[in-house]
C-alpha cells in the first residue's frame, strides 16, 4: 500500500529531520523515504577538503569548513526543489548556523569577524522568502540518558571516545536551537515514542501523525 497516497501527503513535499547525535536521522530518513516512496538527502562528508584540516586546527579552519557546508547544503537544497520535491532530507541546513557556527564563534574557535561573515552570508542566502524552506522539519528529541544509551548501543569507535560533556553541550545547543526555530513547521517527536529498528511497522502511526500535521500547518498559512 501507498502510505504517501492513503494519508494525501503531496508528491511534492519535503521533509527535513533534524536532531542531535544518536537521535536516529538516518534511520528515519531511510524509512520514511522507503514508506512514502520519495528521495533521500544525505550529507557528504567523504569529498569534504576542509574536514580533516579541521579536526587538526579548529581555530584555523572552522570559518571554511562553515563556509564549505552552506554552500554544499544550499546547492542541495537548490536541487531538492529542482527534481519538484518528493524528498526526505537528513540534516537541515539551519544548524549549520543556529549551533555549530554559534558554538565556535562561542568557543572562540571562530573570531568575531568570520562569524558576523558567515551569518551575514547566511541569512542572505537562506533567511529569504526566496529561499526553498522545507514543508516540515521533524525534530527527533530525547533525554540525554536515552541518547546516551543509543549512541552506545551503536558502538561507533569515536563517538565512544567523544567524552559526555560534549554529548551534553550539543543536547543543550540543539533543545535551545529548536525551541527558537521558526524558518518553517515543526513536529517534534520523542524517540522513545517509536522504534523503527526494531519495528518497521511503527512508521505508519509516524506518518499518519506527519500527515495530519502537515495539513494542520498548512490551514493555518492559509488563513
Amino acid at each position: 500500500m501507498n502510505l504517501r497516497k492513503k494519508y494525501n501527503i503531496p508528491n511534492n513535499a519535503v521533509i527535513t529531520i533534524a536532531g542531535t547525535v544518536g537521535v536516529g536521522k538516518s534511520t528515519m530518513t531511510n524509512a520514511l523515504a522507503d514508506a512514502l516512496q520519495f528521495r533521500t538527502s544525505f550529507e557528504k562528508v567523504d569529498t569534504n577538503p576542509y574536514l580533516d584540516k579541521f579536526y587538526d586546527d579548529f581555530d584555523r579552519w572552522s570559518f571554511h569548513l562553515q563556509i564549505y557546508f552552506l554552500a554544499e547544503r544550499f546547492k542541495e537544497q537548490k536541487k531538492i526543489f529542482e527534481y519538484g520535491g518528493g524528498f526526505i532530507q537528513d540534516r537541515s541546513i539551519y544548524e549549520d548556523t543556529g549551533i555549530f557556527a554559534k558554538m565556535h564563534y562561542e568557543k572562540g574557535t571562530m573570531n568575531e569577524v568570520d562569524y558576523e561573515t558567515y551569518t551575514s552570508l547566511f541569512n542572505a542566502m537562506v533567511m529569504t522568502p526566496y529561499f526553498p524552506h522545507p514543508d516540515l522539519l521533524i525534530y527527533l528529541e530525547g533525554s540525554l540518558d536515552d541518547i546516551l544509551e543509543r549512541i552506545q548501543e551503536r558502538g561507533r569507535p569515536m563517538e565512544q571516545h567523544t567524552p559526555i560533556e560534549y554529548w551534553q553541550e550539543m543536547h543543550g545547543r540543539y533543545e535551545e536551537w529548536i525551541d527558537q526555530f521558526n524558518a518553517c513547521p515543526v513536529l517534534r517527536l520523542n524517540i522513545n515514542e517509536y522504534d523503527l529498528m526494531q519495528d518497521e511497522a511503527n512508521i505508519e502511526p509516524l506518518i499518519k501523525r506527519i500527515a495530519e500535521y502537515m495539513e494542520q500547518t498548512s490551514l493555518l498559512r492559509n488563513k
